[in-house]
């Protein structure tokens, strides 16, 4: 049965569905913010809109709203005012699981319709979108308008398109029959009804709110699940956007709008661990800190839970061709956003005897004053230098720049602040950039987030192949990058690390870096090592939404002859 917002969006679907098997690029949502795209005004409006949020409540009719809650704070240097719906959870969630009722059992067709149309709306609004995630999350405009918006989008696209997939391999109704005897044949109406698993909760992040929340909101919605938006009390406003059109297009369409509802909360009053243990609670998406995700996949048992924590990325560099492209390649790597990516580099492993180049010969300590040097000349300009580096989202990372600073390592690149021309009051530091020895693991075989890199000096290139497999085995790892010359290097890095769980890059240059994923091609978390044990996304992502439960009625046959008397004259 067809439905008109499904028919409106089809192509849109079948698109993002061949996308997914073809693997190669495509993007439903453009990603350059162009008047001649989304509108010559639109730049204009969404500022507009973002700034018509700021100083006062976020209206959210929903259930259960004892009071208001709220304390963004910018790492820009100014303070969002923005308060927002506090939810008593033993009225809100009993309150979402009644909306899923309507909602589960609507034909796919329909919950797929209306999430294509949720995001479709979303993505008429990304300069509004982008200035609520540039604030919140202290990404660079650019940043935030790509990442924040038409990225995010194509990820929430891409899980809808898996989630078709997964609900239409099972027919809906089928006739089954069985000859059980020369006369008798049994038969059985069958019908297969999708039975979602229950109220979903996604537990936002800091710094990707939109990118990593998306995927779960969308294979839980579509799936026919209700779903409470839980942001991070520092970045509330990007998902309560989200919430707020879902909930326009919910009620537009004849649905109850508390299929979608948000629960904030504030740093010193956390609700996260009592909402994801809640009873009525089945699914739980989390992007967050290591510590808290091991948490949550420990206690929040009686629900499935679909974590993407943290984990120590790394450069392998045994030999390359052109040495300035390669530094420029890594330099922009560690420097984008301040180091806020969880695909961001952390380690550098270098053989202590350097790095063979087609300059020639490159010692340990070239290989590494030419990383600095191409940073320094990366950020030298304070202009660029504050639109690649952001500002950075949380004081703790600040805190733990200085810790590292200061335990022993040989400070090669202090992370020094970068002025920001349009905001002065921004927290922006560069890299710091750390040498040391392969032997000092209790430094550099830990998650440090933030701009903080550690270049090891190792005993050759195979102990840092096993050195990166190990950190990804026991802490995790999202990304690997390798550089060599040597395709049997290549090989060997690449079977080691992709044994350890975690996705190869090999001899990135140019425009391409490894913290990058893109939609409907890159798989984001790889679900085999410590780091998540999610895939942003596959099947696995959204097969476990829901459940197929049939039923079946027996059929009446009349009574036939016997085959010898049925073939008779033949």
């Amino acid at each position: 049965m067809s439905h008109p917002l499904f028919d409106r969006h089809r192509e849109t679907l079948e698109a993002a569905v061949a996308a997914t098997r073809a693997r190669g690029y495509w993007s439903a949502y453009p990603e350059m913010p162009s008047g001649r795209i989304y509108g010559e005004s639109a730049k204009a409006d969404g500022q507009a809109a973002f700034q018509a949020r700021l100083e006062k409540p976020f209206e959210i009719d929903q259930p259960g709203t004892v009071g208001q809650v709220g304390a963004e704070e910018s790492p820009y240097g100014t303070t969002l005012g923005i308060t927002y719906p506090q939810a008593d959870l033993a009225v809100l969630l009993p309150a979402a699981r009644q909306a899923m009722r309507g909602w589960a059992a609507a034909e796919p067709e329909a919950r797929v319709g209306v999430c294509i149309e949720i995001l479709d709306r979303i993505n008429k609004r990304s300069f509004e979108m982008a200035g609520a995630v540039m604030m919140t999350t202290g990404q660079g405009f650019m940043m935030a308008f790509q990442a924040g918006g038409p990225h995010a989008q194509d990820r929430g696209l891409e899980a809808i398109a898996y989630a078709w997939e997964e609900m239409t391999r099972v027919p809906r109704q089928v006739t089954w029959e069985k000859k059980v005897s020369k006369t008798d044949v049994a038969r059985l109406e069958k019908r297969f009804h999708l039975v979602p698993r229950g109220v979903a909760v996604v537990v936002g992040c800091s710094t990707f709110p939109t990118w990593n929340g998306y995927p779960g909101l969308f294979a839980s919605l579509a799936t026919g699940n209700a779903v409470v938006v839980k942001p991070h009390p520092g970045s509330i406003l990007p998902l309560a956007i989200t919430v707020e059109i879902a909930r326009e297009v919910l009620r537009e369409h004849g649905f109850e709008a508390d299929v979608v509802t948000l629960a904030a909360d504030a740093h010193d009053a956390p609700i996260t661990k009592e909402l994801v243990t809640r009873p009525e609670v089945g699914i739980v998406d989390y992007t967050g800190s290591s510590e808290f995700g091991t948490w949550v996949e420990q206690n929040a048992t009686q629900a499935v839970v679909f974590t993407e924590k943290a984990g120590v990325n790394a450069i392998i560099l045994d030999s390359v061709d052109d040495l300035k492209a390669v530094t420029g390649n890594i330099a922009f790597t560690v420097s984008l956003y301040s180091g806020q990516m969880c695909t961001t580099s952390q380690n550098i492993f270098i053989s202590k005897d350097g790095v063979d180049t087609a300059e020639g010969h490159k010692s340990f300590d070239d290989v590494a004053g030419a990383i600095v040097k191409a940073v320094n000349w990366l950020l030298g300009d304070a202009r660029r230098g504050a639109e690649i580096l952001g500002a950075i989202q949380n004081e703790r990372t600040l805190q733990r720049i200085d810790q590292a600073a200061g335990e022993g390592a040989e400070v090669l690149r202090e992370a020094s602040p970068v002025e920001n021309e349009q905001f002065p009051d921004a927290r922006v530091r560069s890299p710091l950039i750390l040498k040391v020895d392969h032997s000092q693991q209790n430094l550099y075989m830990r998650e440090m987030f933030g701009p903080i890199v550690y270049i090891v000096a190792t005993q050759g290139t195979d102990q840092s192949i096993e050195l990166t497999a190990k950190a990804a085995r026991e802490l995790g790892a999202l990304t690997c990058s390798v550089y060599s010359t040597d395709p049997d290097v290549l090989r060997r890095a690449e079977d080691a690390v992709i044994e350890a769980g975690v996705p190869v890059s090999c001899n990135l240059t140019g425009q391409v870096f490894v913290n990058q994923s893109a939609a409907f091609s890159d798989f984001h978390v790889s679900g085999a090592n410590p780091s998540g044990n999610a895939t942003f996304c596959d099947a696995a992502f959204v097969a476990t939404r829901f459940r197929v439960v049939q039923s079946r009625v027996q059929v009446p046959v009349e009574a036939q002859a016997p085959e010898a008397e049925t073939h008779a004259g033949v």
